[in-house]
């Protein structure tokens, strides 16, 4: 056997060897995404928090509307300002219809993130956008439920900031979700999606 011959035989067993190894961890790790029948994600459920205004606030908050949900905090140097800004832009763009869609921010946070400092936060955007907080142990039950990422990330001199998952979630009427939403485009044309589920 050559040595060119050798070297693609020991390739070819290094490659099956890979292939074996990635489908065997892939089969291994639990499902990220369990799912019901219909395919969709389980994402959202039962929760206790209190908004903005220090009054309770539960699921039964995202009935009767489509919502859009969004986990972020109110220290956030770029995201969390970011996809508010947008929300607010696509509420804009609804016009008349801007109050038949509703929009959460909900605090990983919760250590800094008081309805007090939610409130005021959030007067920078739109007056449909309503802050959501609580106890560490509650928000942990939300983010549970939603499947959000976040961590606490240390910086220089005792302060800190949060790591965490940039998604929105687009839920129904009845409070089910429906799908990550895409914010990253016109006003206009998110809003056009929107007005299907109004």
């Amino acid at each position: 056997m050559s040595s060119r011959t050798k070297i693609i035989a020991l390739f070819a067993a290094f490659a099956c060897g890979a292939l074996i190894l990635v489908v065997a961890a892939t089969a291994l790790l639990p499902s990220r995404q369990q799912t019901g029948g219909s395919g969709i994600a389980a994402v959202g459920g039962p929760f206790k928090l209190v908004d903005q205004d220090g009054k309770p606030a539960t699921e039964a908050l995202l009935k009767g509307k489509p919502s859009l949900v969004f986990f972020g905090f109110t220290h956030c140097p770029d995201v969390c300002p970011t996809a508010l800004f947008e929300m607010s832009e696509i509420f804009n763009a609804l016009g008349p219809d801007a109050s038949k869609l509703q929009a959460f921010f909900i605090t990983v946070d919760p250590e800094r993130d008081t309805p007090e400092a939610m409130k005021a936060y959030l007067s920078s955007f739109s007056p449909q956008l309503r802050g959501l907080t609580g106890t560490p142990e509650q928000v942990d039950a939300v983010k549970r439920a939603y499947r959000v990422y976040s961590r606490k990330v240390p910086l220089d001199g005792g302060d800190y900031t949060m790591d965490h998952t940039a998604v929105i979630y687009l839920m129904d009427k009845s409070g089910t979700f429906l799908a990550p939403f895409n914010a990253k485009r016109t006003p206009a044309d998110a809003a056009g999606e929107l007005r299907r589920y109004l």
